[in-house]
């Protein structure tokens, strides 16, 4: 009888550890994954009005089994009237870097932390003013995986700090830093793992 329910509970945790394995949730050295950002956003007030959208999608590489590198691609574009004197018409294209370490990169649930740096080419249409601006961010995020190559993910960006060269020609620079540490900065997405 004990060699009975000792091969049973054999079975069970072989079946258990090799289920575990055959999941294919998580992430592993070699893996890709596609994410990004996009909005949509309108306003109306009275007379005031504003629309604007934004597209950024990222896409990394695990070179480790916990550490991932890659690059993102963005545009954004606002435009406001207001009834009075002000009207905004910006474009902004974003090239950046990021880097994450993972620090449960194999199992369901992953949390971990981001470094980017991007640089923004700002063109306001109106004026006929264009700036540079670089700026980097660390924060943290959280993956989880609903099936095995689909992720939702959470992101929040709790450091950064941003130059924005105002168009150069002598004019003074704008220099921020900020710590977001309010839970609205709080970003969702979908992940895809290839």
């Amino acid at each position: 009888m004990k060699k009975i329910v000792l091969s049973m509970v054999a079975v069970l945790a072989f079946g258990f550890a090799n289920a575990q394995e055959s999941t294919g949730k998580g992430f592993s050295k070699g893996d890709i994954f596609i994410s990004g950002s996009f909005g949509i956003n309108s306003e109306k007030e009275g007379d005031n009005k504003s629309t604007g959208f934004e597209i950024a999608p990222k896409v990394g590489f695990f070179v480790t089994e916990n550490i991932a590198i890659g690059g993102k691609l963005g545009f954004s574009s606002d435009k406001a009237e207001n009834a009075i004197t002000d009207t905004q018409d910006e474009a902004r294209l974003t090239v950046g870097a990021f880097g994450r370490y993972y620090f449960t990169p194999s199992s369901d649930f992953s949390l971990f932390g981001e470094l980017g740096v991007d640089y923004s080419s700002v063109d306001d249409k109106l004026n006929d003013f264009k700036a540079n601006e670089i700026g980097a961010n660390l924060g943290l995020g959280l993956s989880y995986f609903v099936s095995s190559n689909f992720a939702i993910e959470a992101t929040w960006a709790g450091l950064g700090y941003t130059t924005n060269d105002n168009g150069g020609d002598g004019a003074d620079k704008t220099n921020s830093f900020g710590l977001g540490a309010d839970l609205s900065s709080i970003n969702f997405g979908l992940l895809y793992k290839f």
